[in-house]
């Protein structure tokens, strides 16, 4: 029997979600093959560069799901069998914790370099970065995915023909105490990550005063802030909206379909974070600083 026979709970399928994913595939794509000549001229020793490639990696094997998203919301019935629906579902959660892991690596090697005043921090060897790389990707193939495929979606019955409708597995206190947990590390560490930011930018602006934005330095950390701008609009509203749809199911025996659809928004919007390729290089254009620098010096004529 389908799951939308069964489930007051299922989200209802709407042509903003579809826009939203087209323009996800669009921008995302546009934003991988941007970043690869800008990888060309990279230092590949550099913990930061080889963090971006592997960004590059996690936005481009989400990008290739998004077409079978597409496609079911535009026919409304899934045809590829459960497993791979299961699959495709989950990479939308891989891709958002995935993406956050790598902001992470890319900000606390940042904050290194800012407070041991170093120039960069770097492997000894461009094996070492491979070797690296791969070690996570192992580490993801052997634990995560046989996890998720071994757990996602198992403690019901789902039709084949309905896809993306996990939400009655929330139904089980084992599955939400996960949630919970990983509600707060995410929100705790997004706030500790924005307060450092905040710190070394008052303090630099502090220091170099009108000067600051002829400083590289500040311009790196300019970058960093885009990628804790990434964090808060685009995944810390799913997270926190996670908290009262957990509330509402722990606590509710018929699922109110008003708060299913607006989790499903939620979680639609942090696809948006492929644009951060897309932004990142826009960002490093002499053309975007100057407009900047304008910017602050318009202000301060005021």
């Amino acid at each position: 029997m389908p799951a939308h026979n069964n489930s007051s709970c299922d989200p209802i399928l709407t042509p903003h979600l579809t826009r939203l994913y087209g323009t996800v595939f669009v921008g995302g794509l546009a934003g991988v093959i941007s970043i690869l000549f800008l990888l060309v001229k990279m230092n590949t020793r550099s913990v930061t560069t080889t963090a971006v490639v592997n960004l590059v990696v996690v936005h481009s094997v989400f990008l290739l799901t998004v077409p079978f998203r597409l496609t079911y919301l535009v026919q409304r019935r899934w045809l590829l069998g459960l497993p791979f629906c299961k699959f495709v579902s989950a990479m939308l959660h891989i891709h958002m914790y995935l993406t956050f892991l790598f902001y992470l690596v890319i900000l606390v090697i940042r904050y290194l370099v800012f407070f041991k005043r170093k120039d960069r921090v770097e492997f000894y060897r461009k094996l070492h970065a491979v070797a690296a790389s791969a070690g996570l990707w192992l580490l993801v193939a052997v634990i995560v995915v046989p996890l998720l495929a071994s757990q996602y979606g198992s403690y019901n019955v789902y039709s084949d023909e309905d896809c993306f409708k996990f939400h009655k597995e929330l139904m089980h206190p084992y599955v939400r105490g996960i949630n919970y947990l990983i509600v707060t590390l995410f929100v705790a560490t997004a706030v500790v990550l924005l307060a450092f930011q905040t710190f070394i930018i008052v303090s630099m602006m502090r220091k170099l005063r009108r000067s600051f934005l002829s400083h590289q330095e500040f311009w790196a950390q300019l970058k960093n802030l885009f990628f804790i701008g990434v964090v808060l609009t685009c995944f810390l509203p799913y997270q926190l909206f996670r908290i009262y749809y957990l509330y509402t199911v722990a606590n509710s025996r018929t699922c109110n379909n008003d708060v299913a659809f607006y989790n499903e928004i939620f979680l639609s919007v942090t696809a948006i974070s492929c644009f951060d390729l897309l932004l990142f290089v826009l960002g490093g254009s002499h053309w975007f600083k100057q407009k900047i620098i304008d910017l602050w010096n318009c202000l301060l004529c005021r």
